[in-house]
């Protein structure tokens, strides 16, 4: 991709409930991949944690799960061809650090499959998360 040319974008919506990621054209902010902790493969499992006794709203989705995601979206970039996104850093600073440090697995996997995540390396020099 060419340095005048902007990147795709990676946002993450996350909730105590579910864990969205979305990868969004930069010139029209158009979704152009997207993978949800509440995707068919994962219902099992979140439906099990929410019967839980007693319901702990911290504890539906974590960085396996979140890890699981990443994955997910890393094949669907790949398979559109897409090799290189990015974050807004600012944005993933800001979050709480328990959030910090469940979604760092998702950009992981998301270079475990082949796509560059510009950015999420910083993530993991701001210190214990």
């Amino acid at each position: 991709m060419s340095t005048n040319q902007q990147r795709h974008l990676l946002r993450l919506v996350l909730s105590c409930r579910k864990l969205t990621a979305q990868v969004t054209n930069p010139s029209t902010s158009t979704i152009i991949a997207m993978a949800s902790s509440t995707e068919q493969e994962f219902l099992a499992q979140y439906r099990a944690r929410l019967a839980r006794f007693p319901l702990s709203r911290h504890n539906i989705w974590d960085a396996s799960m979140a890890s699981r995601v990443g994955e997910k979206l890393g094949f669907r970039l790949k398979e559109i061809g897409i090799t290189s996104i990015g974050i807004d850093l600012d944005e993933e600073l800001s979050r709480p650090v328990h959030h910090r440090k469940r979604v760092l697995p998702l950009f992981d996997s998301v270079k475990r499959v082949g796509v560059d995540v510009d950015g999420a390396e910083k993530l993991g020099e701001i210190g214990p998360v």
